[in-house]
Formats: C-alpha cells, sequence, structure tokens
C-alpha cells in the first residue's frame, strides 16, 4: 500500500519507521502482529471505520493486521468458551504482539459490543497470558461533542489485562461529520491524529515485544511459582 492510498497523510511526513534505530541487535524482525477491535455492530459504523483507517496505517507501517468482526459473539457467560467467535478471537490475542481498541462511547462509557470482547479474553490460558506485555493503543468515536470517558475506561482495562498502554490516545468528535460516502476519514487534525497513535504504537511495539517477558517478569509470581514446585515435590515424596 502507497502512502497516496492512505488519502490524506503527506508521504514525505509518513515514512516507514527506521528499524534498526527500534530493534536492538537479536529481537525478532518479523512484521509486528496487531489485532484490531471495534466496538459497534451498527451498519456504517464509525469505530469500524475508524479500525479500518487504523489498519491501513499500520499496514503501510510494516504490521500484519488482523481485524476481528464481532458480530455473533455471545454475551459472557451466555455460553461456553468453546464458540467459534470466542475460539476465533482467542486465538487472534495469541497471535497478536500489540492491539487497537475502537469504541464508540454510549451513555458515558464504552459499549457492551466492546467490553463483551475483552471480558471474553481471559487473563491466563493454561499456562498462557494472551494480552500480558502486549501493546495497546485506545480509541473512542462520540455521537456529540469530545469525550474521553471510553478511552479512560479502555486504559484501566489495558492495565487490568496486563497490557503496555501507549501514552497517545485519538477521541473523534461528531464522528458522523468526520467520513465521507465511501467511509474514508475526512483530512483533519483528528485524522492526524489517528495516524500518530498507529505510528507510535508501532514503535512501542518494536521497543517491547523482545523484551515483553522480562518486563513482565513479577517477584510475587517467582515465589508462587517456587511454592507450587515445592509443593509437588512435597507431595511425590509422600
Amino acid at each position: 500500500m502507497s502512502a497516496n492510498e492512505l488519502y490524506h497523510v503527506e508521504p514525505d511526513q509518513f515514512q516507514p519507521l527506521d528499524i534498526d534505530r527500534l530493534a536492538a541487535e537479536g529481537d525478532p524482525r518479523h512484521s509486528p502482529r496487531i489485532l484490531v477491535l471495534y466496538g459497534s455492530l451498527r451498519e456504517r459504523s464509525y469505530s469500524r471505520l475508524v479500525a479500518e483507517e487504523a489498519g491501513r496505517l499500520l499496514h503501510h507501517l510494516g504490521c500484519e493486521v488482523r481485524t476481528f468482526d464481532p458480530a455473533g459473539l455471545p454475551l459472557p457467560d451466555d455460553t461456553s468458551a468453546e464458540h467459534a467467535k470466542v475460539q476465533e478471537l482467542r486465538e487472534l490475542a495469541e497471535w497478536s504482539e500489540g492491539m487497537v481498541w475502537v469504541s464508540p462511547e454510549r451513555h458515558g462509557a464504552m459499549t457492551s459490543v466492546m467490553k463483551a470482547q475483552i471480558d471474553w479474553i481471559p487473563l491466563a490460558l493454561g499456562g498462557v497470558r494472551p494480552t500480558q506485555g502486549k501493546t495497546l493503543a485506545v480509541m473512542q468515536v462520540c455521537g456529540g461533542s469530545q469525550s474521553f470517558n471510553a478511552v479512560n475506561q479502555l486504559r484501566l482495562l489495558g492495565r487490568w489485562m496486563r497490557m503496555l498502554t501507549i501514552p497517545n490516545q485519538s477521541s473523534v468528535p461528531k464522528a458522523f461529520n468526520e467520513f465521507d460516502d465511501a467511509g474514508r476519514m475526512k483530512p483533519s487534525p483528528l485524522y492526524h491524529r489517528i495516524v500518530d497513535v498507529c505510528e507510535e504504537l508501532v514503535k512501542f511495539t518494536w521497543l517491547t515485544r523482545g523484551r515483553a517477558a522480562y518486563l513482565t517478569d513479577r517477584y510475587s509470581e517467582r515465589v508462587e511459582s517456587a511454592e507450587e514446585v515445592s509443593r509437588r515435590v512435597n507431595q511425590t515424596a509422600h
């Protein structure tokens, strides 16, 4: 994808990242794997349109991008985790090295569609923590004036999911004014902010993914693991 196909970016100002400045010797060099989630099922979903714009930008920045379609995902606890959509979401979460969460703000909060997706991703899945140490960017769209309630909530969830949430974020007010009939975002400082967020997410992913295990290594968990090993040894001895 060329920069011109990204619609509104200035090609001279939006170049592929200098990987040699971001990745140390021995770091992984494959394309960062980014999962994009959005929080609306409407036919003309502005959170989905923002998610699509982000996907294009991330692809241009050298990422492998997958977007989860929440249509058909059951409510948490309404069925078993063996449901096909739940399995699809969990497999994507495990596959990813970073995520983008885009939610509409509804009644001053993220949508239930957005929360359901996050709730279906467990903190631990077998011996794997599918979100721990992975990067996260948060965005929201608003039906009225600009607000930050949804992104603030998403940040709290990112922390709870043990993710590295980047400092930058995006909130698009009166989103119905920001897209053309083809579903592409119009040129504006709001679009530039989304470019900023995507660029920062990719930088943080390159910087941290090869060090995620070390960054998330916790004293309390080492103690717990040692106690578990000791308990099993004692059980075997008896």
